[in-house]
């Protein structure tokens, strides 16, 4: 009866998933699951499944209840159609990340930095000879006193007093292992000038979750810092930076140089997995500012990151001019990737180009 249990436990988290994964667009460009997130699961509602149950045979046959009576007794005028029931499902957020990749046929990434570190990794799981009292292990060294007694004939079974001596003590000791540890961090930096306004932020809020979910998935642990810009930048925690609207005009370089004073100071590349991205309408202050991007991009940041994404995200404001200086003087390198966001349905697509290369 388990097994049969967790069988149909199974399938039916199959039919969950193939369901997420026929919706994933929708659910990305409604972002509906925001509200419902927990530490690591992620409750989506699923509209058209319901949770296994029994069903009962045919009623037509008369038997208990049936009889004469009124069809429709209690028939009102609240509705004549059935409604819609949606199911909310936990999903973990690993999960929905194996989802992500699989649809947008995402590559593993191969960590650098501290993947070829060796982190110690300890457990007291070893036993020696000499060692503290304190770590002295209780059941083998009764085990090795008893044994003595009872080769010298000194054990009593009517008298069971086991003493142990010096030679019978053992003590466990701390063993050492190595292991690769990844680390990354992801510095988030956007514009919250005028042109940029309350629709383009949330396309970058429902981006920035799903790029989190996939890198989550790939690195033992992930950071994330929050930069925001108009003429001036100033780092910031995540509820303001997807809300906060400055009136101000855009300097892009106040961004990438505290970007770079970050990665400088706190996350130097030879121990970190960088991963800079950058949204904005495509304004910027003048091309002398542009120009002084990509001073910065090409001899600070760059060198020092697995990638540098860019998403312009479409404005009625914005002129989109940004995007393409940095595709005509930095497509050549690999590490520079850029990406158009029109509208929310955009958002998948977006995603495979800044990750679609598995750096």
């Amino acid at each position: 009866m388990i097994r049969r249990i967790e069988r149909d436990r199974s399938r039916f988290r199959e039919i969950v998933r193939g369901r997420i994964k026929q919706d994933l667009k929708r659910f990305v460009s409604q972002g509906e699951m925001f509200g419902r997130k927990g530490r690591d699961l992620i409750s989506i509602p699923l509209p058209g499944i319901e949770l296994p149950r029994f069903r009962f045979g045919d009623n037509s046959k008369a038997g208990v209840g049936q009889g004469e009576g009124e069809p429709n007794a209690g028939e009102g005028r609240a509705g004549d159609q059935p409604g819609e029931h949606a199911l909310e499902v936990e999903v973990p957020l690993v999960e929905l990340a194996e989802i992500l990749g699989e649809e947008l046929e995402l590559p593993r990434i191969q960590p650098k930095g501290r993947s070829e570190l060796i982190a110690p990794v300890g457990r007291y799981i070893g036993i020696r000879r000499t060692g503290p009292e304190s770590l002295r292990h209780v059941k083998r060294t009764l085990r090795a006193a008893l044994r003595r007694q009872i080769t010298l004939g000194t054990f009593d079974p009517d008298d069971p007093v086991i003493i142990p001596v010096r030679r019978d003590r053992f003590y466990r000791s701390w063993k050492e292992k190595h292991a690769p540890e990844n680390s990354a961090v992801v510095l988030y930096m956007m514009d919250v000038s005028g042109s940029m306004g309350k629709e383009q932020k949330e396309i970058v809020r429902i981006e920035a979750f799903w790029i989190n979910a996939w890198l989550k998935s790939q690195y033992r642990s992930l950071e994330i810092r929050y930069i925001v810009h108009d003429a001036a930048a100033r780092e910031v925690d995540e509820n303001t930076f997807f809300h906060l609207r400055e009136s101000g005009g855009t300097k892009i370089s106040s961004a990438y140089e505290l970007c770079a004073r970050l990665m400088a100071e706190r996350y130097p590349a030879i121990a970190w997995n960088v991963y800079p991205f950058h949204f904005s309408d495509g304004d910027n202050w003048s091309g002398r500012d542009t120009e002084r991007c990509i001073e910065l991009l090409q001899q600070q940041i760059l060198p020092q990151c697995n990638v540098f994404c860019y998403g312009q995200v479409r404005s009625a404001y914005g002129s989109g001019q940004f995007k393409k200086d940095l595709d005509q003087k930095l497509s050549s390198d690999e590490r520079m990737i850029t990406s158009e966001i029109p509208d929310r349905d955009g958002i998948l697509k977006s995603i495979k180009d800044f990750l679609g290369k598995g750096r």
